[in-house]
This record gives C-alpha cells, sequence and structure tokens, in this order.
C-alpha cells in the first residue's frame, strides 16, 4: 500500500501564479528527498491548489522524508517566500490498496 497524502492549499488572493512557479522549483527538491509529487491541479475558481504526494509504503517513513526535506538548506532559505503564498491548508492521509 503507497501512503500519500491528499493536500490542498488555499492560495493567497492573487498570488497562484507565483504559486505555481515557486510549486515548479520544489519539486526536484521534493523528490530529492523522497516526496513524490502524484498529480496537482487547481480547482475551477483559482483558489486553491490540491495535490498529492507519496512516501512509499511505509506510514513510518513519512517523518524521515519529511525531516529531511524541511531539514534542508533549500527549505530554510525559503521556507519564508514559500509560505507567504499559504492562507490555509488541509493535509488528510491517505493510502492505495
Amino acid at each position: 500500500m503507497t501512503i500519500a497524502h491528499l493536500r490542498t492549499y488555499t492560495i493567497n488572493k492573487g498570488m497562484m501564479d507565483s504559486w505555481l512557479s515557486t510549486f515548479d522549483r520544489l519539486i526536484p527538491v521534493m523528490t530529492e528527498h523522497g516526496i513524490k509529487v502524484e498529480s496537482a491541479w487547481v480547482n475551477d475558481e483559482g483558489t486553491q491548489f490540491i495535490w498529492i504526494r507519496s512516501y512509499g509504503d511505509d506510514a513510518a517513513n513519512i517523518e524521515t522524508v519529511e525531516a529531511g526535506f524541511y531539514g534542508s538548506d533549500y527549505w530554510a532559505a525559503n521556507v519564508d517566500q514559500i509560505r507567504s503564498h499559504i492562507a490555509h491548508r488541509e493535509i488528510v492521509q491517505i493510502g492505495s490498496i
């Protein structure tokens, strides 16, 4: 079973284009740390960014993988700029069988 997060981010008004550009730069960094972006899209209203990221088949792996990503030099240098786009986020753990 693959363990994943379904993530819904409400993006600050007028910042979706900037967020999409920022997210494109995040993908290789996440991949480097073992986080795979399975799918991503914007809702019809253009206010929410919805995406699925996976961590393999071990739920315990999430903590290790996220620690590597959030502890990276890239994250430390860019966290404020990245988070400045997000008004709210909802994260739901999901799995496939």
